[in-house]
């Protein structure tokens, strides 16, 4: 609930808590963790954000009213994205503590943490930004409902960002760990299990991903394989030869259709890429989005299904010749 001041200005009104801590999203939530040992400032900032989306993804509310409750919570959740943080609790740097040992101790560098003070005197604006890692500092007599939604937004979308660059920075380095060795081991599927956890992650798709094969189209649909070469997300269980049956009905179409038309397809929240190398291999990579694909998105899954795609027929050439 909020109400106008003589300026304008939709400032926080105190409520019940809310019961509700989760939208009706159907992708996992932001975790957000509430520290402070004034209820009613849960209460209020839970209302204040209820309906709260981004990238279709809703928001969690973890509540902690001191440091130390803070500091197990922390220990239970490791995907926290952002902590809205009281200065004054326990002690009158409890809030200042707890950041030295979020940043220093857990050494989490990701989580974006807005310092939230009733306070001012207590931890001075220019004092804290320039000595603690906090992404943002705000009074709580200056923190509307529309500054708070904004903050939360702004912090969310940091955090994202700064994920989707770790993600993709590990990918990468499976990518070169297994290129390293790709011809040697033939470890095709951890070169392109990498590639996919890069792919994902730039493009901020979802999890579900996977490189195929045809392994031979036969006279009914339902009886074609794939031979599944990486797969991620709700795919992750399929391995090896499976069939096209075996899939959602949707995703077996779209698949079928791709191989039988020889050129990729995309939806909404979908695409299915389409490639065949000089000698006849076919490979194909499905995805899935939160989004819309864009062009600069289209671009890059074909960049990557060709490059995986020559790899692959580099190897089955080495393979060849290695039993002729």
């Amino acid at each position: 609930m909020s109400q106008f001041d003589g300026n304008g200005n939709d400032k926080l009104q105190f409520a019940a808590e809310s019961t509700a801590t989760l939208s009706d999203s159907v992708f996992e939530p932001w975790k957000l963790l509430l520290v402070d040992d004034e209820k009613v400032v849960h209460s209020v900032t839970r209302l204040a954000l209820e309906g709260f989306e981004l990238a279709g993804r809703g928001l969690q509310f973890i509540s902690a009213y001191s440091a130390e409750e803070a500091r197990a919570l922390l220990a239970q959740h490791d995907d926290i994205a952002l902590i809205l943080l009281d200065v004054v609790m326990e002690t009158d740097h409890a809030g200042l503590d707890l950041v030295h040992y979020i940043r220093r101790e857990l050494n989490n560098k990701f989580v974006r943490i807005v310092l939230r003070t009733g306070q001012p005197g207590q931890a001075p604006e220019l004092e804290v930004i320039t000595q603690y890692d906090i992404n943002d500092y705000k009074e709580k007599t200056e923190l509307t409902r529309q500054k708070l939604f904004s903050t939360v937004y702004t912090s969310l979308c940091s955090y994202r960002d700064l994920m989707a660059l770790e993600n993709n920075r590990l990918g990468l380095l499976k990518v070169i760990e297994a290129s390293a060795h790709i011809f040697e081991r033939r470890n095709l599927a951890a070169f392109a299990e990498g590639v996919l956890q890069q792919l994902t992650a730039l493009l901020y798709l979802n999890k579900d991903a996977m490189l195929v094969q045809p392994c031979g189209m036969l006279a009914r649909p339902a009886s074609d394989s794939l031979n599944i070469l990486a797969a991620t997300g709700c795919y992750s269980d399929f391995q090896g030869t499976v069939e096209i049956s075996a899939f959602d009905s949707d995703v077996g179409d779209r698949i079928s259709t791709a191989i039988k038309q020889r050129s990729s397809n995309y939806g909404d929240n979908y695409w299915v890429s389409y490639y065949i190398t000089e000698s006849g291999m076919e490979q194909l990579l499905y995805v899935s989005a939160k989004d819309v694909f864009s062009i600069p998105d289209i671009a890059m899954i074909e960049l990557f299904v060709r490059n995986v795609a020559i790899a692959h027929e580099t190897i089955a050439l080495l393979e060849s010749n290695k039993h002729d």
